[in-house]
């Protein structure tokens, strides 16, 4: 039995129509239930965020996962192949009317990715003071609290509707296949499988 981890959602529903053509049989859950088994498989719906979590501790032997949960929690799980959808990019963002200015030495960046923005402006050589938040991080440029902010971007707009623009963009973010590291190494032939079959699914 081969337990996988999905996030709720597109990724979920994407992901599951590559799995039917793989097993040859439907593959729905049914009304908020949350662990579908179909032959040797058994597909469980988490939380984005949670996905490493349930792959990481055995719950799960694979997963799919955004790059951004993967780099935000620093994960040691295998990473199996980038799935080319899921796309959109973690960007730096402040308003319109403003310029940002890297060499301001007490620039205050808002983000629920701490990591992430600790690592890029490490990488500068820049000091910044990160405030965490949990959501609606385009509020605190507006109200003054930050003067800019780290967030996902899909189409840009919700940063345009709040007169934020994109200042630059930190990384390119998609779906990735990932494993737990024991499970590669005790089923790595029919992981392995998975992969390859996934593989000449995302190229067709």
């Amino acid at each position: 039995m081969i337990k996988i981890a999905l996030p709720k959602g597109r990724i979920a529903d994407k992901t599951l129509q590559i799995f039917e053509k793989f097993i040859g049989e439907s593959l729905c859950f049914e009304d908020r239930k949350l662990i579908l088994t179909k032959e040797k498989f058994e597909f469980m719906l988490v939380r984005n965020q949670d996905v490493p979590v349930y792959v990481e501790r055995g719950a799960a032997d694979i997963g799919v996962v955004g790059l951004d949960v993967l780099e935000e929690q620093q994960s040691s799980l295998v990473r199996l192949l980038d799935l080319g959808f899921g796309k959109c990019k973690i960007a730096i963002g402040s308003p319109n009317h403003y310029t940002l200015d890297f060499s301001n030495p007490n620039l205050k960046i808002a983000t629920k990715m701490v990591n992430i923005t600790k690592s890029f402006f490490a990488k500068k050589a820049i000091s910044v003071e990160i405030i965490k938040l949990y959501g609606s991080i385009e509020l605190a440029p507006l109200v003054g609290m930050a003067d800019a902010i780290v967030d996902l971007v899909e189409t840009g707009d919700t940063m345009r509707q709040n007169n934020l623009k994109i200042d630059e963009t930190i990384m390119e973010i998609s779906a990735y296949l990932v494993a737990n590291p024991n499970s590669f190494y005790a089923q790595k032939l029919e992981i392995l499988e998975i992969q390859k079959f996934f593989k000449t699914q995302i190229q067709s």
